[in-house]
């Protein structure tokens, strides 16, 4: 076998990874569930376009995943959590494709008109540009472009940040009536950018802060879907702030992020005072395509 070439589920040693073999059918199992069910004809009536909702969505979940392996490592004291970091991220450039590729598909592959199309539409233009970023951090994700980069590749990488605002704004943006998953993935974002502010500004990891960072998520998350709808449908913001407290029909995304965002302290409250410490950033493996930071 090319060493050039190895198989996902092995370490940089060539020895089964268990977490690494977990992580790569979880990055299967979308595409597996998304081709039976068009193959069952369970996609709807307009199979094509299901299936182009479905690959965006999955590469904002990946994306986000690929965000949430250094605050898990660290929280969790789980430094070989970044063995999946590459596998999350090159995960997510291939479901972002796909779902370019399927939008093709739908518009007949008139290569014109989906360019006419990107260049026209703002939320599409904004997706497109997320995905040429996907597309630079791919192609330098390998260990010669690493060496031949040098310390310019972690600033490079950290360009997943704001690939992650584009993803979601085009989520947004491509959204009908009902925001509830892109306010939902935004909360989470949110979530994992404000635990590296925290870090930046070198304030204490602890359970309490973390306790703290989580209910303001969840606090800009209300906030984020009040906004949005108000702006959109011109619906009066007390009246969604409101919704999130009527727990008789549906479970609000910021209530979500809330009870995700206190896994954070949990964690560290089982780990104890070695919570949130540096860890090695090399565990086994250097991190690929997602963000060094």
């Amino acid at each position: 076998m090319s060493p050039s070439l190895p198989l996902p589920w092995l370490d940089r040693a060539g020895r089964l990874s268990l977490l690494k073999l977990a992580a790569f059918l979880l990055a299967v199992a979308p595409a597996a569930y998304l081709a039976s069910a068009y193959a069952l004809n369970g996609l709807g009536a307009k199979p094509v376009t299901a299936l182009i909702h479905g690959t965006g969505e999955w590469a904002i979940r990946f994306l986000l995943a690929s965000l949430a392996v250094t605050p898990l490592r660290r929280v969790a004291n789980w430094p070989k959590l970044i063995l999946v970091r590459r596998l999350l991220g090159v995960t997510t450039l291939a479901y972002a494709l796909a779902h370019l590729v399927l939008y093709a598909i739908d518009q007949n592959l008139d290569l014109a008109k989906v360019a006419s199309e990107i260049a026209l539409r703002v939320y599409l233009t904004i997706g497109f540009v997320a995905l040429l970023g996907l597309i630079a951090l791919g192609v330098t994700s390998t260990d010669a472009a690493i060496r031949r980069m040098g310390p310019a590749w972690p600033h490079l990488h950290k360009a997943a940040y704001a690939i992650g605002v584009l993803g979601l704004l085009h989520y947004f943006l491509q959204s009908k009536i009902d925001v509830s998953d892109p306010v939902f993935w935004t909360g989470l974002f949110l979530l994992l950018m404000g635990w590296r502010v925290m870090q930046r500004l070198r304030l204490p990891m602890r359970p309490w802060s973390l306790a703290l960072l989580a209910t303001a998520t969840a606090l800009a998350t209300a906030g984020i879907e009040a906004a949005w709808y108000g702006i959109k449908s011109g619906i009066p913001a007390d009246l969604v702030l409101g919704a999130n407290l009527d727990f008789s029909d549906v479970i609000r995304p910021a209530w979500w992020v809330l009870a995700l965002g206190m896994l954070l302290p949990a964690a560290a409250l089982v780990r104890g005072p070695a919570a949130g410490k540096a860890v090695p950033a090399r565990a086994g493996g250097r991190p690929r395509v997602a963000p060094a930071g």
